[in-house]
């Protein structure tokens, strides 16, 4: 599913026009965005959380010529699902 196939669903789902679920769904983003880029948690109960994650720095080797390259440390967008999310995923066996 693309963005305009998301905009579609939350619009039939919610009863609203095209334009205003995209407008909510691109201030969604930008807002989750933005909190992660400024080092804060943002967590939907029952969906997940986006945080960002630091990487340290490390070791490894160019693809191409198998030469070692130093890695710098990162930090990096993460989301983790949360229980529910997971669960409609990949039910639990009983």
């Amino acid at each position: 599913m693309n963005k305009g196939e998301l905009v579609d669903a939350i619009a039939k789902k919610a009863g609203v026009n095209k334009k205003q679920a995209d407008e909510v769904l691109t201030a969604t983003l930008e807002v989750i965005v933005d909190t992660v880029s400024t080092g804060n948690k943002v967590t939907l109960v029952g969906f997940g959380s986006f945080e960002p994650r630091d990487r340290k720095a490390r070791e490894g080797r160019n693809p191409k010529t198998g030469d070692k390259m130093d890695i710098p440390a990162t930090t990096v967008p993460a989301f983790s699902a949360g229980k529910s999310f997971k669960e409609r995923v990949s039910p639990p066996n009983d």
